[in-house]
């Protein structure tokens, strides 16, 4: 498998090349099982992060890193828009989502308790990697919809078109690639 060699966070890290469709294909961003990486991310974006009252991130990638964040800021709490509903939750808001590395719709939640504290606090959305912006968006969705104040967006890589983004703060481009692994942009 070709592979897409890049430092982040000041750490070397090999991609696999995966193909979306016969012509595109993805540099594949995993921090599942890194931790010296996600710590290193973490604490790479908060160094650059706004002032906010609380971070969101999605499930499940996203995980990681918002966890690492809010411990590095001191225990924080924060929040994650979930792909299914859960039976502790209070109540449910919710959102619809076509994300590049997902093969079909997806639906994002969130706690109504979780939206009754995001209410007029600043909201600092976090992912792993942003592509088409499309999970990015159902998240801002989200947040509008509870009363929260989005006061910012980070990622750790902007794939493909989202480097050109100026609302997004990042560690690192990463560009697409042809269906035989020559990087596109």
């Amino acid at each position: 498998m070709k592979s897409y060699k890049m430092t982040i966070a000041g750490l070397e890290r090999a991609l696999p090349i995966c193909p979306l469709n016969d012509k595109l294909s993805i540099g594949a961003f995993v921090i599942f099982g890194d931790p010296e990486l996600t710590t290193a991310c973490a604490q790479a974006l908060l160094d650059r992060a706004p002032e906010y009252d609380y971070l969101i991130s999605a499930e499940a990638k996203g995980i990681p890193l918002v966890h690492e964040m809010a411990r590095l800021a001191g225990n924080q709490k924060y929040f994650l828009a979930r792909k299914a509903p859960k039976l502790y939750m209070t109540g449910v808001m919710k959102v619809t989502v076509n994300s590049i590395t997902t093969a079909k719709e997806q639906t994002l939640y969130l706690d109504t308790a979780d939206a009754e504290l995001m209410r007029g606090k600043r909201i600092l959305i976090v992912d792993d990697v942003i592509s088409t912006g499309e999970s990015l968006n159902a998240i801002e969705q989200l947040v509008k919809e509870a009363g929260g104040i989005i006061c910012g967006r980070m990622t750790i890589l902007a794939e493909g078109d989202a480097a050109g983004r100026d609302d997004i703060t990042y560690l690192e481009p990463l560009p697409l690639f042809t269906s035989d692994g020559t990087p596109i942009n």
